[in-house]
C-alpha cells in the first residue's frame, strides 16, 4: 500500500474536484518552474510541493517523458522542448483585442470613465483599444492617435519599464501604476498600469482617464486589476508592489 504524507502536499490543498490526485500533484511540479527561476533541484521541488522525493521522482519522470521538463547533466530539472510549443499555440488562439476590450468594457463599466490600452510605437505611443466614458465630458482621443512618451500617464508607464531614469519612473516601477494629472493635457487626469505577455515583455499599458475633478483614489486599484487581468491572460506575471 503507497505510503502517503504526514500532511497533505501542496496539490492536495488545491486538488481539482473528480480529478486525479497524482495529475494535480504533476501539474503542480511543473508550475513551481515558473518565473526566472531556473533549474530545480529534486530536493527543492519535492519540499515545495509537499511531496515525498520517491514520489516526485515518479512524476518527474512522467513529465520528461512528455518532454515537459527535461533533467539536465547536473542533475536538476527545466522545462521541457514541449513547453515553447505549447506557448505558441496558446497565443495564437485568440488576438489581443479579444482580451484587452472585454478588460477595459468592465474597467469603464466600473469606474464610468474612459479606459484604453497604450503600446509603444518607436519614440511614440499609439491607442490601440478604447472605451469611451459614458459622460459627456470625457477626454477627446481615439483609436489609432498617435501621443507623446514623455507626457500622460500611459507614456510614463511606457517609458518606466523601458528602464527609464529617475524619480518618475522608479515610483512608477515600484508602485506599479502612474496617477498624474495635467501631465499631458491641463485639466485631464491620468492613471495607467502595465501590461506583460508570457515572456515578460512589456506589451503596452492600461489607462483610465478623466476629468482632475473626477479622479477617485479607488480608480486606481481598478486599472491595476485590469492590467493584471489581462497581463495573467496573456500567460504573464504581473509585478508586484511596493509595501
Amino acid at each position: 500500500m503507497p505510503k502517503r504524507p504526514a500532511h497533505p502536499s501542496v496539490a492536495d490543498h488545491d486538488a481539482a474536484p473528480g480529478g486525479a490526485a497524482a495529475v494535480d500533484r504533476a501539474l503542480i511540479l511543473l508550475k513551481l518552474f515558473g518565473g526566472s527561476s531556473g533549474p530545480r533541484q529534486l530536493s527543492e521541488l519535492a519540499e515545495k510541493a509537499g511531496l515525498y522525493k520517491s514520489t516526485t521522482l515518479r512524476l518527474l519522470a512522467s513529465l520528461e517523458h512528455a518532454q515537459l521538463i527535461v533533467r539536465q547533466p547536473d542533475g536538476r530539472y527545466a522545462l521541457g522542448p514541449v513547453i515553447p510549443w505549447l506557448h505558441a499555440s496558446y497565443a495564437a488562439s485568440f488576438s489581443l483585442e479579444s482580451v484587452v476590450m472585454p478588460a477595459l468594457r468592465a474597467l469603464v463599466d466600473t469606474t464610468a470613465e474612459t479606459a484604453a490600452f497604450h503600446a509603444r510605437q518607436g519614440d511614440h505611443r499609439v491607442c490601440m483599444y478604447r472605451v469611451e466614458s459614458p459622460q459627456p465630458v470625457r477626454e477627446q482621443v481615439h483609436v489609432g492617435d498617435i501621443m507623446p512618451l514623455e507626457s500622460g500617464a500611459g507614456g510614463r508607464v511606457l517609458l518606466a519599464y523601458a528602464g527609464a531614469p529617475g524619480a518618475l519612473y522608479a515610483s512608477i516601477r515600484r508602485q506599479s501604476v502612474a496617477v498624474l494629472t495635467g501631465d499631458r493635457v491641463p485639466g485631464v487626469a491620468g492613471i495607467s498600469s502595465p501590461v506583460f505577455d508570457a515572456c515578460g515583455v512589456l506589451v503596452g499599458a492600461v489607462t483610465l482617464a478623466m476629468p482632475k475633478e473626477r479622479l477617485d483614489d479607488t480608480h486606481v486599484s481598478h486599472v491595476v486589476d485590469t492590467a493584471r487581468t489581462i497581463t495573467t491572460r496573456l500567460g504573464g506575471q504581473f509585478p508586484a508592489a511596493a509595501a
